[in-house]
């Protein structure tokens, strides 16, 4: 076995992702649970966290052959405003259950921003169900929306998703701004719409049930000018964000990364026009990663003692308790 070596996570809605890597090899492929992470009333669970993290961690270390493992790197999904408890508890389980010395918990906002650009200034948008834009100029972070799909996350999924449901609830009321092939692939999906509040409403995943609309709105986008206009909503508003967080000086760099961008020219084409006009000094460039591509980028920085990205309490909290 090698000598120590790094400890990678990606906690988000769908369970976690793990790698592990060391200073002479590349991280290992990943391993994956399918179980998210709980969350309670004091926010993100660390227990529960650990207790699916540790196994996939030690098979990890033993299939890339690190003997141990002093570094470890956590993005986890809702940190920024749920990560209390892990900052608390967190550091203390790695080090009492894998040896780990060195801890930077992160938002997967940051891991995302990382995996997209590494630590480079600029603006990333991480767009699926939910949308959050974040910046950094190297000096500190910025973060845009992100604030769910009651009061925010404008453009994201659910909310082209709910417009398109909205669209579709116009034209079958015969009110102004529906439209009829939306309505059409409403009902081919859910039903007769008079009972679609009563199959939305109830549900835990109504995020992910508007979401799922979203495909639906851009496959109109070419024949239908109300979808059309609701894509181009959506651009203008993550184009918006991007704007909030960007460094307004220097050459900062923009990416974009998460599933909605799977839907294509309907939403990148005016998003590209969006951000040209609202972002003309930035350099449009593609994502280089993901957000697991991020933490393993966090960690071997942190890991080597080059870590260069700003330390901030709710988006990425370095812990170390070597020599303690």
């Amino acid at each position: 076995m090698t000598a120590a070596g790094y400890l990678a996570v990606d906690s988000g809605g769908s369970g976690l992702r793990v790698a592990v890597g060391g200073p002479d090899r590349a991280p290992s492929a990943p391993r994956e649970t399918r179980e998210p992470v709980r969350t309670g009333a004091g926010g993100i669970d660390p227990a529960d966290l650990m207790r699916q993290l540790v196994p996939l961690a030690r098979a990890s270390a033993a299939e890339a052959g690190v003997g141990e493992l002093d570094t470890a790197v956590v993005g986890a999904a809702g940190f920024a405003t749920l990560g209390d408890a892990l900052r608390a508890e967190l550091p203390d389980a790695l080090a009492r259950e894998l040896g780990v010395r060195r801890v930077a918990l992160a938002a997967d906002a940051v891991t995302a921003y990382v995996g997209a650009l590494g630590p480079r200034p600029g603006a990333v948008l991480a767009a699926g169900t939910g949308l959050i834009a974040v910046g950094t100029d190297l000096l500190g972070w910025r973060r845009a929306d992100g604030w769910g799909h009651l009061l925010g996350d404008c453009g994201s999924g659910a909310w082209i998703g709910r417009a398109g449901l909205e669209a579709a609830l116009r034209a079958y009321d015969g009110r102004d701004g529906g439209s009829a092939p939306l309505l059409a692939r409403a009902e081919e999906r859910f039903g007769p719409m008079r009972g679609l509040p009563g199959m939305l409403y109830p549900r835990s995943d109504r995020p992910a049930v508007l979401a799922s609309f979203a495909p639906e709105v851009a496959g109109c986008a070419g024949h239908d000018p109300v979808a059309r206009a609701i894509l181009r909503a959506a651009a203008r508003h993550m184009a918006e964000s991007a704007a909030a967080v960007c460094p307004a000086g220097g050459a900062p760099e923009v990416a974009v990364t998460g599933g909605l961008f799977k839907m294509g020219d309907p939403l990148l084409v005016p998003l590209e026009e969006e951000l040209a006009r609202r972002l003309p000094h930035a350099r449009r460039v593609p994502a280089e990663g993901d957000p697991l591509h991020g933490s393993v980028r966090i960690a071997a920085a942190l890991a080597a003692g080059r870590l260069t990205l700003p330390g901030d309490a709710t988006m990425l909290h370095v812990v170390t308790t070597e020599g303690d």
